[in-house]
């Protein structure tokens, strides 16, 4: 490891002696300048760690010059001092951006201290960033984080779709990523500078649904008091991403079908054609052939989607990405709330690759924030920290349904087994009945008689 250089602003010919003395015996290397523009040339020139920065300077001063350096070399630590200090200056530094205040006259091993716990701060920072770099070359691609083999292929895959026209259909569970899969293939393709038009077919009620894809003319329904363009005329020239594609109303299938093969559409209550060139991007979380054998989604309509698929694998089948999300969160939640940075202790990250994330990368996400919100002064984030439905986790043990040393009940241990398994169906489907019914392989019908049977109520 390279000696430490320190910068000593200070214009008193005596406290440089002294203090370069000083630093010089605890091993730095040490520059001195007796005033600003002096010491903005040795900054200019030389690679300096840390720079200790006297308040009073002639010409300039001390709070005037800090943010000069700091724009210069934004890593770099400056640490002030003055014989005239006030509470109201160290604010005012700090607020600049200093890393400390020391007053003069200071004790030797005071001085010491504080530099070497910024030339530590300093250290940390550079080697964050250096590991974040390399962890983007490896391991991060637009956006998307992953060094397990399905993350690899997953990434393989982009780079070779991305650039051709073709229609892709990304399949995986909810919260596992798709629209950032979306987001990389457009990045990746000869339209990456066009629009990047966003979806949820899911969350817009049916009667709006087409006015939103394909817009709608003045007067067509109550309420459309105006013209108005759709998403489909918005993304021209870009990419349409249709999340949840399986919920589209069969109607709605077939106009989509239409934009797909003659690339034209009419607006809502319109009777012109509109020609639009757009690349199409879909997602689900449902299979969509069973959807198609129970014929609530169009069979011409899925090979047109499924020309390529991208399959998302649940963060439970990628145990080996954990730690790497885990961290790569850490970093972005603590940077955003302007602390420093948090560590995982090893107990916290054991229980985090052991828990199967029901809600995959988006549950561990929120999961990581709320974990830097509530950390504690030392930055280290232990299993308590956690909410109980992870440290308890969603697997059924027997000791949970309640079988003792004294036995229990079949029947009720059977109910309860069931009970557990369609909440947590339910909590994956995001609450949503017809999605539940389909991953437990049951009629819907089946589904609302077992909930109302053993007491389940929807939120």
């Amino acid at each position: 490891m390279s000696t430490p250089s320190i910068l000593l602003i200070d214009d008193e010919e005596i406290m440089r002696d002294v203090i370069s003395k000083l630093l010089k015996k605890e091993g730095f290397n040490v520059l001195t300048a007796a005033n600003g523009t002096e010491g903005m040339e040795v900054l200019q020139e030389e690679a300096i760690d840390l720079v200790l920065l006297d308040l009073m300077l002639p010409g300039k001063s001390g709070a005037v010059l800090l943010p000069e350096i700091l724009d210069l070399d934004p890593d770099i630590i400056v640490i002030m001092i003055s014989a005239y200090a006030s509470i109201e200056n160290a604010v005012e530094a700090t607020k600049k951006g200093a890393y400390d205040f020391v007053t003069k006259p200071f004790k030797n091993e005071e001085l010491i201290h504080i530099i070497r716990n910024g030339l530590r701060r300093r250290s940390l920072e550079l080697e964050n960033r250096r590991l974040r770099e390399t962890f983007e070359k490896r391991f991060a691609f637009q956006n998307l984080i992953g060094k397990s083999e399905a993350m690899q292929r997953t990434f393989d895959l982009i780079s070779h779709v991305g650039p051709s026209r073709s229609t892709v259909l990304i399949e995986g569970e909810s919260g596992t990523g798709k629209e950032l899969v979306a987001k990389a293939i457009h990045n990746c393709s000869p339209r990456s500078d066009k629009p990047f038009v966003a979806l949820n077919s899911g969350s817009i009620p049916a009667d709006l649904l087409e006015s939103e894809l394909f817009g709608h003319v003045k007067g067509a329904f109550t309420g459309a008091v105006s013209t108005k363009k759709g998403l489909f005329e918005i993304a021209d020239t870009g990419t349409v991403f249709l999340d949840e594609i399986g919920t589209l109303p069969m109607q709605t299938q077939a106009k989509l079908l239409r934009v797909i093969q003659e690339r034209e559409f009419r607006r809502v209550g319109g009777l012109e054609n509109i020609r639009v060139d757009v690349r199409i991007v879909a997602a689900t979380n449902i299979d969509l052939r069973e959807a198609v054998e129970r014929g609530e989604f169009r069979d011409d309509l899925y090979y047109r989607l499924n020309v390529i698929t991208i399959h998302l694998p649940p963060l439970r089948e990628r145990k080996d990405d954990i730690p790497l999300l885990a961290e790569y969160f850490l970093n972005r939640f603590c940077e955003a709330d302007g602390r420093e940075p948090c560590t995982l202790d090893q107990n916290a990250l054991k229980l985090l690759i052991e828990y199967d994330w029901p809600g995959n990368v988006r549950e561990l996400e929120n999961a990581i924030e709320r974990a830097v919100v509530l950390v504690p002064e030392d930055g280290v984030i232990t299993q308590a920290i956690f909410p109980r439905d992870i440290l308890d986790s969603t697997s059924v043990s027997l000791s949970r349904l309640g079988l003792s040393a004294n036995g229990a009940s079949l029947k009720d241990l059977v109910l309860e087994f069931e009970k557990n398994l369609i909440i947590t169906a339910l909590k994956k489907a995001e609450w949503n009945q017809k999605k539940a019914a389909s991953m437990l392989k049951v009629n819907p019908t089946t589904l609302n008689e077992k909930l109302k049977r053993l007491n389940i109520s929807i939120p």
